[in-house]
């Protein structure tokens, strides 16, 4: 394991550049994880950090000491970097870190040819705050969600607002960045499903069992025009108490998971009329 003390150090300034830097890191490819469950999520996914970078204190931390020593029976490939309490505090995105971080390659798909009819996707649009988009990657994941689609106005998809907020949900998913949106929705062989608060349905009367993409715009100005016509039906969420908006994850969360009980029943429904027979 190498130790660095000193800021200059050039390891230690390209850790600050890819830590500060979305740039940085769409350049590179590479992000780092902070902390012991996004390192944990990483791992499950059967990805191997490039690099492992833990403080003093945190080598002394008995989860982390489990961890390092997991990883080095099983890789063969990972290099351990300890830092100075010190520096490992100016590159954690953290006021109060854990004490390790992991270097990762950012996980970069093809988009796919054609659009399955048996699939579960999302398209994001213009999404700027990160923690808002960690949110709704994390509902994704734990829905089910397949692939996600980022507008290039999104915010970094991989930063380390949106990891955190994420909570290991970039490892159960396909993300796909900077994307033209309009062409994917033309290509999706299902259902697309945007959510708007102007000539709409209502969602729970929505037929949204089968293959269906949902759409999520702006926190601010929400779905363009442009992308709107693409799609197939136009949904909002019934609000009967006096906010006139909900927030985007907390929109995204609703919608996913009323997805999930339309399908849920309608398996149980099968289920049953098979057994009465």
């Amino acid at each position: 394991m190498r130790y660095i003390t000193s800021r200059e150090h050039s390891l230690f300034k390209k850790l600050f550049k890819l830590q500060h830097s979305a740039r940085r890191r769409h350049d590179e490819d590479m992000a780092l994880l902070d902390g012991i469950h996004l390192l944990q999520s990483c791992l499950a996914s059967g990805k191997t950090p490039a690099l492992l970078v833990v403080s003093e204190s945190g080598s002394r931390h008995p989860e982390i000491s489990q961890l390092l020593i997991h990883i080095d029976k099983n890789s063969q490939k990972t290099d351990c970097l300890m830092l100075s309490d010190a520096l490992f505090s100016q590159i954690s995105p953290v006021k109060t870190p854990v004490g390790i971080l992991a270097l990762i390659d950012i996980p970069r798909h093809t988009l796919p040819a054609d659009m399955y009819q048996n699939s579960f996707n999302i398209l994001l649009e213009g999404i700027q705050d990160p923690g808002n988009l960690g949110s709704v990657l994390r509902s994704a994941a734990a829905a089910g969600v397949e692939d996600v689609f980022l507008s290039s106005d999104c915010a970094d998809g991989w930063s380390p607002k949106t990891l955190r907020a994420g909570m290991g949900a970039h490892f159960s998913l396909r993300i796909y960045e900077n994307v033209d949106l309009i062409q994917v929705a033309h290509q999706f062989a299902g259902n697309v499903v945007a959510t708007t608060l102007h000539d709409a349905s209502n969602l729970y009367c929505t037929d949204l069992r089968g293959a269906v993409m949902f759409v999520f715009g702006n926190e601010g100005g929400g779905i363009s025009e442009e992308l709107l016509e693409t799609v197939h039906q136009r949904v909002m969420i019934p609000m009967p108490g006096c906010a006139e908006s909900l927030n985007v994850a907390a929109a995204a969360a609703i919608c996913l998971f009323e997805k999930i009980r339309q399908d849920t029943c309608a398996g149980n429904s099968h289920e049953n009329s098979v057994d009465s027979r």
